[in-house]
């Protein structure tokens, strides 16, 4: 049976439906914290919040992929750096092996050239009377060495030719060979010695003993020799330019079989026979022990390089990592790729180090191939730096990247909030003025109720 309302109940009735009816969705906004909670409130925020989310999802699982990459070129950076230290081990064991060789060179020490009867005639030490000594006799003509006096320091005993004597010394080392000639009339020993000084061959000095010492500038052998010739001239007394010219070859020919070494104090072999003047320069102990601590830290590098990967990616073995910073496929997709390269000792061009001389191996017993390995070492380090800073540019991509994208995805996710989400106090206010209406639509349905109650006050 329907019920007939009058027009005043009726609209005060519809009034606190609609009141009702807003306060019901404010309500869900309040709870649920949004504006737009399906496509019915706003189509159009709605699907677009929903396409920002879903982006702003999808770079935030991108974030773990840039994460592992970034600790993948971190390990490699690790790597490098560890390596370098061990290359400037391998220059300071090297450094170790030069002072070592520096000290130990071959060295040749002739016989005592003065005497102690020497030195008391002439007041000097044995090593000045040495140095002094002419090295031609004196007097001229025929051989027999003169002894020091109170006014001179004697010769070596050589004899001079008519027409002049010519003296020459050859000095030789490895390959390289050096050659100079003397005037024999008022050549001493202290000229021989200057001129071998200034050899870059060798160096020479006398000791406190008076003897001749010659030592060699590098690990290799070095043979030594003194030589003589006698100036035969067409014209007595008068030798020409070319005279003279001959005689100085011969005497550089005589001092490359060390002809006159007696007189010095050597032995004729000691020009003659490679090894002759050898001294301390035999197989060092030193650079012996040595070798095994190169070769150790050397096969670390590679060992090293080895456990520098990351989640099964070994930047330093030749692996390959690719970095994705966007959501997207194919030409639009953003990425980074780093081809790794595979790192070893060899790679690096760091020969294992022996004792004697073999191809691919650096002998520690000899100076150019110590020169050759710290050569090597440097170059070393600077394919280190390269591939180091390589790393380091792929890194700070990587970090930006990874920044950017966090910081999108915020912004992102933000925008969507920005399209559905409700204002907290504006809502609140809204509620509140419902609920206003509403107690002021209850009143006004009394009201109309009370108005139609009156027509039974009439019976």
């Amino acid at each position: 049976m329907a019920v007939t309302l009058s027009a005043g109940v009726r609209s005060a009735v519809s009034s606190l439906s609609s009141v009702q009816s807003q306060a019901t969705a404010i309500q869900s906004r309040l709870a649920t914290g949004k504006k737009v909670n399906s496509a019915i409130d706003s189509p159009v925020n709605y699907f677009t919040a929903a396409s920002l989310n879903e982006r702003s999802s999808q770079l935030t699982g991108l974030l773990d992929g840039i994460s592992n990459g970034i600790q993948t070129i971190q390990s490699a950076s690790k790597g490098i750096d560890a390596i370098t230290k061990l290359v400037s081990s391998l220059q300071s064991t090297v450094k170790q092996a030069q002072a070592d060789a520096a000290q130990n060179r071959p060295t040749k020490a002739g016989t005592t050239l003065a005497t102690a009867a020497e030195a008391a005639v002439t007041s000097k030490s044995l090593k000045d009377i040495a140095l002094d000594k002419r090295i031609v006799n004196v007097a001229g003509g025929t051989a027999g060495a003169d002894a020091a006096t109170a006014t001179s320091s004697g010769d070596l005993g050589i004899a001079s030719g008519a027409d002049g004597t010519k003296l020459a010394i050859s000095v030789k080392s490895g390959s390289t060979t050096y050659t100079a000639s003397f005037d024999g009339a008022t050549t001493t020993v202290r000229d021989v010695v200057n001129e071998i000084n200034k050899s870059g061959v060798a160096t020479a000095f006398v000791d406190e003993k008076g003897q001749l010492n010659v030592k060699g500038n590098g690990s290799d052998d070095v043979e030594f020799g003194l030589g003589t010739a006698t100036v035969t001239a067409a014209v007595p007394g008068s030798p020409t330019a070319a005279e003279i010219a001959t005689a100085n070859a011969a005497a550089v020919t005589a001092a490359g079989t060390g002809g006159s070494n007696t007189a010095i104090g050597f032995v004729a072999t000691d020009a003659t026979a490679a090894g002759a003047i050898k001294g301390q320069s035999i197989t060092s102990a030193v650079r012996s022990n040595l070798i095994q601590q190169y070769n150790d830290l050397r096969d670390q590098i590679d060992q090293l390089a080895k456990d520098s990967g990351y989640n099964g990616v070994n930047l330093l073995q030749g692996d390959k990592v690719s970095i994705v910073f966007n959501e997207k496929t194919g030409k639009n997709q953003s990425k980074l790729d780093i081809q790794g390269s595979t790192l070893s000792a060899d790679n690096l061009g760091i020969s294992q180090a022996t004792n004697t001389q073999l191809a691919g191996f650096s002998n520690f017993q000899n100076d150019s191939d110590l020169d050759a390995a710290t050569k090597s070492l440097t170059g070393a380090l600077t394919s280190l730096k390269s591939i180091s800073s390589s790393l380091g540019a792929n890194l700070s991509v990587a970090q930006t990247r990874q920044d950017f994208t966090k910081d999108l995805s915020s912004v992102l996710t933000q925008g969507a909030d920005n399209l559905v989400a409700a204002d907290g106090n504006q809502e609140a206010a809204n509620l509140l003025a419902l609920q206003t209406r509403q107690q002021l639509s209850q009143t006004a349905l009394s009201l109309s109720n009370q108005s139609d109650q009156a027509i039974l006050r009439l019976f």
